[in-house]
């Protein structure tokens, strides 16, 4: 009888860990592994830490990254700041249309992305494109390398405000309206109790959203691939589509292995550094 118990929870947890054996330890591993080969003439055979080191010298793999810091460093902070403004604006009582509001802003992050990218490709366009016809001007949005970062970055925050406001607006409606009313006693106007009270509540939230963002940016692959494929010379081409086109075009799928584990080592480490930052790595 008692082994029997012992067995009971094992026959129940027993195909869900099969299945996360099957589909993410195996490929796990199998990608590791595949890391530390390389396929010469139809022949695979070990290479050790080759591809890592042929990494350190790949001048488009260097710029990816610097393509993705780029989105890191300027579009996430302004993506997350332009959601925690809204979802305050969103919460207030006052407000009318609240909840049509919330929808409206969210519904950009469960648009198609093939329809969206092609909507923006069509409004970007260089010559009749409606941004143009707007601004009277002609900018190369999709052709000129710094333009394509600039259209890549406003269509990326575009998409994915409205999914982080709906997240920090969750988090607002779970502080309670006292401490509102303990500021408000003690003297401190919209903009102090916004910093001083509602900020710092808000920060287990913040840093959920912009560790979320974080991966997202390194995983940037859909966007980057519909609108610009990458170019114009390489300045909006992301590590994940640079392993595309290695591994499903060049079929070097050893070396766009290693590109895949270095993502996964940058994750870590900048998640990490983001836990420490905010100061909540303690569980």
């Amino acid at each position: 009888m008692i082994v029997r118990r012992r067995l009971v929870p094992w026959v129940f947890a027993g195909p869900a860990a099969a299945l996360l054996a099957l589909f993410f330890a195996y490929p796990l591993g199998a990608s590791l592994w595949q890391s530390l080969q390389r396929t010469e003439d139809g022949v695979t055979e070990w290479a050790g830490l080759d591809n890592y080191q042929r990494l350190l010298h790949d001048d488009r793999f260097l710029q990816s990254l610097i393509n993705v810091g780029l989105i890191l460093v300027i579009q996430v902070p302004i993506m997350i700041g332009l959601a925690l403004a809204l979802a305050f604006v969103l919460n207030q009582s006052w407000l009318r249309f609240r909840s049509t509001l919330r929808i409206a802003y969210f519904l950009p992050a469960v648009t198609t992305l093939v329809a969206y990218a092609v909507v923006f490709r069509v409004l970007l366009r260089t010559d009749g494109g409606m941004v143009n016809q707007l601004l009277g001007v002609e900018i190369a949005w999709l052709d000129d390398p710094l333009w394509a970062r600039v259209a890549l970055i406003g269509s990326i925050t575009w998409r994915w405000t409205g999914y982080n406001m709906i997240i920090l607006l969750a988090g607002l409606q779970a502080i309670g309206k006292e401490q509102y009313e303990a500021s408000a006693i003690d003297g401190a106007g919209p903009l102090r109790t916004f910093v001083s009270v509602i900020v710092p509540q808000l920060k287990p939230v913040i840093l959920f959203c912009s560790i979320t963002s974080t991966i997202g940016t390194l995983q940037l692959f859909d966007e980057n691939k519909l609108l610009t494929d990458g170019g114009p010379d390489d300045a909006t081409t992301s590590p994940i589509l640079l392993l595309y086109q290695v591994g499903f075009k060049q079929f070097d799928f050893g070396y766009a292995a290693a590109m895949a584990w270095v993502v996964v080592l940058l994750i870590g480490v900048l998640s990490y550094a983001q836990f420490k930052w905010f100061g909540k790595e303690k569980a």
